[in-house]
């Protein structure tokens, strides 16, 4: 059977990598984006992905207008991993259609969020 696959867009590479060490280790295949214009181009070549992990704050295409650009064509389940913690960047995620809002420091004391109940 394959591995479900998580697009995971940052550009912080050393938070990509925590994320995908934590995913891998429960068995997911893991695609890796370090902006929102590159996770674009993963998401159109992949028609299989099952979860998006999505940073606010990147160059060239941030996560608000990435998940702008999913929405329009899937409802695949996005969960905004960020440094933005303030209510309003909350409510903004939920507006776009974020399944889930967890702050950097959230997921690290958490050791990673609960990706399955997403998928």
């Amino acid at each position: 059977m394959d591995k479900l696959k998580i697009l995971v867009v940052d550009d912080e590479s050393r938070m990509r990598k925590l994320v995908r060490d934590f995913l891998e280790r429960e068995g997911y295949a893991v695609l890796e984006a370090g902006d929102g214009m590159e996770a674009m181009d993963i998401f159109y070549e992949e028609k299989d992905i099952a979860l998006i992990i999505l940073d606010v704050m990147m160059p060239h295409m941030d996560g608000w207008q990435t998940c702008r650009e999913i929405r329009k064509e899937s409802k695949v389940p996005i969960i905004m991993l960020t440094a933005r913690s303030e209510e309003r960047d909350e409510i903004q995620g939920f507006e776009l259609g974020v399944d889930k809002y967890i702050s950097k420091p959230g997921f690290l004391k958490q050791k990673g969020p609960d990706c399955c109940q997403y998928i």
